[in-house]
Parts: C-alpha cells; structure tokens; sequence
C-alpha cells in the first residue's frame, strides 16, 4: 500500500488517498476534535470496499466498485495512520474509534469480522473501539450473525458501537436514498433487541436528514424500544451527489431553530437523541461523512463550503 495523495490538517483532520499492489484507490481519513486533545479522543475511518454498490443518494463514493479490500488491506490503512502519529504503534488515545465508514458498505465485506476479530492482537490500543455504520442491505444475514459473534466475545460492555444509518422513516423516501434491498425497519429492530446486552451501548439510528424526509417518533416508536436504540440526528454534508439529486439539508448547522423541533419531537417520545454536528471545517477538508476527495479530482468543478483544502502529493 502506497499513500499516494492528502488533505486536511494534523489539528482537525486529514484524508489519504492510498493505492495498493491491484492499482486500486481508497481513502482512509482520520480526526481529533479540538478542543479534546489526542490523547484523550482520536478517530479513524478506514474502508472496506472499492468503491461501493450501494449508491446512496447523497455519498460521492458510490460511483463505481472494483470489489472487497482484504482483511490486510483494512489493517493496513489503520498501521499507517498509527504509525504516523505513533511509530511505536502505542496509541495512548483514552478513546480510540476506528469506524469501517469511509468508502464501501462494511456488511458486503466478510473480511470486516476477520479485522475485528484481529485487532486486538495487532494493536497497543486500550482505549480502542470499532464502530460500525451500515445500511443492512438485504442478503447480509451471515455478516450480522458473525457480527453479534465477535462483539460478544470481544467488544462488549460498551466498546462496540453499531449504527444503523435510516435517513428517514418513510419507506418508499428509504428505498431512494438507499437504492438497494434492504432490511426493514421491523428486521433492524429484531436484530437490534438480539445484539443489545446489559452494559452495551444503545444502537444508533442515523439520520441525516434532507429537506422532505420525515422522522417521525411514531413510526420510530412503532418498531425501535428506547431501551435499546438512540437516535442520531446530523446535516447532510455537501457532495456532489447531493447536488446531483436536489438534496438540501433540512439541518442547518449554524440556525439551532429547526433542528430543535426535531430533537424535542424526539426526546418527547422518550429517545436519547444526539444532534451530531461536526466542524464546518471538515466538509471544506473533505472527511466528513459522504464525501469523497476522488469525486471531486473527478469532478473538475467547484464546491460551495466543501472540498476547498488542496489535495497534495503526500511527504512526510
């Protein structure tokens, strides 16, 4: 693996853009959140396919795929971003997230279980905890059990974070943000009651919400129990599928008006609720969840308050 090409900065955060041996690319990202200092919070995003077949309306990585990245392959985005802020690849991190989020839906890569069941043996990292995000595509059943499997295991009590991203609750908007076969909202909720043990931290139901897409709690208390499942609440970051597709974000990161009817509609009905909303400084790096730094090469064009930082030949 070569990393060929970044952006970003050290103090918030910065993109990779690494090649392997077959000539195919993928991004790796990772970040702190100032004013939390490294050592107390550091986050990874590494992926898991080439590509992605999902094509999600408002993700710029689903454009193409070439196919899964081997279990090495993920290992080795995660080795290069610790030894680059940590040669002796110790991470002192209280809290070290490694997300499988960056390109590819990590439910279509059975390698994803083998990397999980490996890091803590491949790593020096207390404070360590995977997290995954994933759309529950149909046909992933095998991935889910061998998921619940090695979080029992190995990641349970608290250090394994699963999030289910939805985007809304209505079906048929569901099906085209999300234009593939997936579980409904009734089978998440199953699995969900089955993966959740005393200690655990709540599933995550990730919403980021486009102008038009409903949340509504009583369709979300109709399938999910609040003992079980939280709901995250975010902007929809600027991508040029976005544009592509007329999305806006119904969340406007710099007005709290609208966005607190929501979370109060949602807390109302009895829901922990995080309002997830990053720095603005991230959608202009370019590692903000959806984004993609090779659409943007691809693109040839420009982009209000995203990818603005310079994509350059990476040195250290």
């Amino acid at each position: 693996m070569k990393v060929i090409a970044s952006s970003g900065r050290d103090d918030l955060a910065r993109v990779y853009i690494v090649e392997f041996e077959n000539g195919f690319q993928v991004e790796c990202a990772e970040s702190v959140q100032p004013p939390i200092p490294l050592e107390e919070k550091w986050v990874m995003l590494v992926s898991t396919l080439f590509g992605c077949p999902v094509g999600c309306s408002m993700c710029d990585a689903g454009a193409e795929y070439h196919g899964k990245l081997t279990a090495s392959q993920i290992t080795d985005q995660i080795e290069m971003m610790i030894r680059r802020r940590f040669p002796s690849m110790k991470v002192p991190s209280r809290q070290f997230k490694i997300q499988f989020a960056r390109m590819g839906e990590p439910a279509l890569n059975p390698s994803v279980i083998k990397v999980l069941r490996d890091l803590p043996e491949c790593i020096d990292a207390p404070g360590f905890m995977p997290s995954i995000s994933t759309v529950a595509p149909s046909g992933t059943d095998n991935f889910f059990k061998d998921l619940l499997e090695v979080k029992t295991d190995l990641y349970s009590r608290g250090n394994f974070q699963l999030q289910f991203s939805l985007h809304t609750t209505d079906p048929v908007l569901r099906r085209q943000i999300i234009p593939v076969s997936n579980w409904s909202m009734a089978e998440i909720a199953e699995y969900g009651e089955k993966f959740y043990s005393s200690g655990d931290r709540k599933i995550t139901l990730n919403f980021a919400l486009a102008k038009g897409s409903p949340l509504d709690p009583k369709v979300l208390l109709k399938h999910f129990d609040p003992d079980f499942f939280l709901v995250k609440i975010t902007p929809l970051n600027p991508t040029y599928r976005a544009l592509e597709n007329n999305l806006a974000s119904q969340i406007d990161p710099a007005s709290s008006e609208k966005q607190n009817d929501i979370v109060d509609s949602i807390r109302d009905a009895g829901y922990q609720v995080i309002l997830s909303i990053g720095e603005q400084e991230e959608n202009r790096i370019g590692s903000n969840c959806g984004q993609y730094l090779k659409a943007h090469v691809d693109s040839g064009s420009a982009m209000k308050d995203g990818y603005t930082y310079p994509i350059g030949e990476h040195v250290e």
